[in-house]
């Protein structure tokens, strides 16, 4: 499930207290305290985080019920009993790290309502949620004086689908000796399996989620009520009704459905889906199920020209509910026309953390006129990103320099008008030449908006490497699609091209979206871009798109290979780099003695 991130503290000097407190005081380091701890230190003060933090000033309310907090409460539940004896707390957070649930007991440790480093510094449920496997902190590792006495083991919750991240979980326990912790900790592999546990539970009901809600969708539409065996059964047995299965995650629509939905009505319907879903959740008493006492209706608010109305019916799960089916029926009369609505860009659409975080990092840079550095694998959105942050107002006067064209900027630059907003794509493509004329260019007009779009990988000459060290202050890393294929179902209604005048949207079966989540992306979005318009543009069956309609590659997903002895060899060899390195991909390589685009070869080969 998760492989070992060493924590730096394993290999910390003796003085890591004394350093730490000479951070604080702002005086010299002594040698040898390890840097991915200094960078953690560095990170609180930036956030603002006060090292004496008692609680915060306001202690934002736990979130409302939750389907990881349904499926970890009976894991967790029977994990308490074991806690006691050796005085540990066991924590678990969701994917925005705020804590869920909290048990056991640690003389002088409160639990925090929310573990995120802007909040209270260096932490192991951070680290793990960022390098996504397990992570420690040790003592004097924390920023927060009163977690010097306290060690911390942290593991990653696994989505079912699409392997994001949607908790952790945490042990913390006293530490045995400062300064010199070793890993793992020693309830490393309690936290190991009680996530291994959770994500079991959140599999299963994931499916039986799935399977009632397409049951219910069948039923509205007049099937047999009988469970299907598969999407085709499914879209055989509607036939005729306008019916519509939603659960803020997945969508089932008919034919009909697709003929009477617009882009809004949809949108409307997720609304009520998810609303249906909150509310059920805040209720102080519900209704108990086979009562035979009618539900009120749920009434969604359609935009106005919708051109239909709607029948709202609750699906439950366990008592709980789970999602909505909606039965449509046209209004006498014609559908009156409505005006589209502008989508967000795609630069900007994605609600997963990681990219949430890279994006708003991006915004705030953006603010100042110093350059911005965007990095990330191909196909992640730089360019795009980039004209975005730069506005509406200066896109039609930015100028556009490409070093994969022009790697010494000799064409770019000198027809370049001063003041004007410029883009440098494929900063990895520049030659010497071109080095020389942007750090002039830097010099002579520091004012300039500049934004620098860099894919890492190749190797780099020094000059260029001196230059990407200059920007690194202001670099921002975007994530891969495979490291947020929660955002996945967003994407998709934003890259399709919008459908001619009465014409439905396109729409996915779940077992398509399965199948897109699944696939690992190497093109990242712009490779995603290409499936949905080609299947825009191109299919010619009607409703929902199958699995059956997606390229080989993404229907037949990534194929599993059994390594030779000498490739396990090879990857543990690898995995204990990386430990020994804090996770830092660029050192591992060093060590081992294979460059960057080797290592990150072999990591996506061997899926660790």
């Amino acid at each position: 499930m998760t492989t070992t991130n060493s924590s730096p503290a394993a290999t910390a000097p003796p003085s890591l207290r004394l350093a730490r407190e000479r951070f604080l005081s702002g005086r010299p380091l002594p040698c040898g305290v390890p840097e991915e701890v200094v960078a953690a230190w560095r990170r609180a003060r930036f956030f603002g985080v006060p090292h004496d933090l008692e609680e915060p000033a306001v202690a934002p309310p736990r979130p409302v019920e939750s389907a990881l907090l349904g499926a970890a409460r009976p894991v967790l539940d029977r994990i308490v009993p074991a806690l006691g004896a050796d005085r540990s707390l066991l924590v678990l957070t969701d994917e925005r790290l705020r804590v869920l649930w909290t048990a056991g007991s640690l003389p002088g440790l409160d639990p925090c309502p929310v573990l995120s480093e802007q909040e209270v510094g260096n932490n192991s449920a951070a680290l793990a949620l960022r390098m996504r496997r397990r992570a420690e902190v040790h003592g004097p590792e924390h920023f927060l004086d009163r977690w010097q006495d306290v060690s911390a083991v942290s593991v990653p919750v696994l989505a079912p689908e699409g392997g994001r991240v949607v908790g952790t979980l945490t042990v913390a326990s006293p530490a045995s000796r400062l300064g010199t912790a070793r890993s793992p900790h020693p309830q490393a592999a309690l936290a190991e399996a009680a996530a291994a546990a959770v994500e079991t539970e959140l599999r299963a009901r994931a499916g039986r989620a799935e399977r009632v809600l397409l049951d219910a969708y069948v039923r509205a539409a007049g099937g047999s009520g009988r469970a299907v065996a598969d999407d085709a059964a499914a879209d055989r047995a509607v036939a005729d009704r306008a019916v519509v299965a939603l659960d803020g995650r997945n969508r089932l629509i008919s034919d009909s459905a697709q003929q009477l939905l617009t882009p809004e009505v949809l949108e409307a319907l997720e609304r009520t889906a998810v609303s249906a879903r909150q509310t059920d959740a805040v209720r102080e008493v519900g209704q108990p199920e086979g009562t035979g006492v009618p539900e009120p209706p749920m009434v969604p608010e359609l935009p106005e020209g919708a051109g239909s109305v709607a029948r709202i019916d609750p699906v439950r799960l366990d008592g709980v509910v789970i999602g909505i089916v909606a039965v449509l029926e046209p209004l006498a009369g014609p559908v009156p026309s409505v005006p589209a609505v502008p989508r967000p860009p795609c630069s900007l659409t994605g609600s997963s953390v990681s990219w949430r975080h890279a994006v708003g990092r991006a915004v705030e840079l953006a603010r100042s006129p110093e350059p911005l550095l965007l990095t990330g694998e191909r196909g992640t959105g730089k360019s795009a990103l980039a004209l975005e942050l730069l506005g509406t107002a200066a896109r039609a006067a930015v100028e556009i320099a490409d070093a994969a064209q022009d790697p010494g900027l000799e064409r770019a630059l000198p027809t370049w008008p001063a003041g004007r907003p410029l883009l440098l794509r494929h900063a990895e493509r520049l030659a010497q030449p071109g080095v020389a004329a942007l750090n002039s260019l830097l010099d002579t007009h520091p004012d300039t908006r500049l934004l620098i779009t860099y894919t890492p990988g190749a190797p780099v000459g020094p000059c260029l490497q001196r230059l990407l060290d200059k920007l690194s202050a202001r670099s921002v890393p975007l994530p891969p699609l495979r490291e947020r294929t929660e955002d996945i179902r967003e994407l998709l209604p934003a890259l399709a091209p919008r459908p001619a005048p009465g014409q439905p949207p396109l729409t996915w079966t779940l077992d398509a979206l399965r199948a897109l989540e699944r696939y690992p992306w190497p093109g990242n979005v712009t490779e995603l871009a290409h499936v949905v318009r080609a299947l825009a543009e191109h299919r010619r069956m009607s409703g929902p798109v199958r699995r059956a309609e997606l390229p080989d590659a993404v229907r037949e997903g990534p194929a599993a290979r059994p390594l030779s002895p000498m490739e396990h060899a090879e990857r543990a060899a690898i995995l204990e780099a990386l430990r020994r390195h804090g996770g830092n991909k660029a050192r591992a390589a060093a060590a081992l003695g294979i460059g960057r685009a080797t290592l990150y070869r072999k990591l996506r080969g061997y899926r660790v």
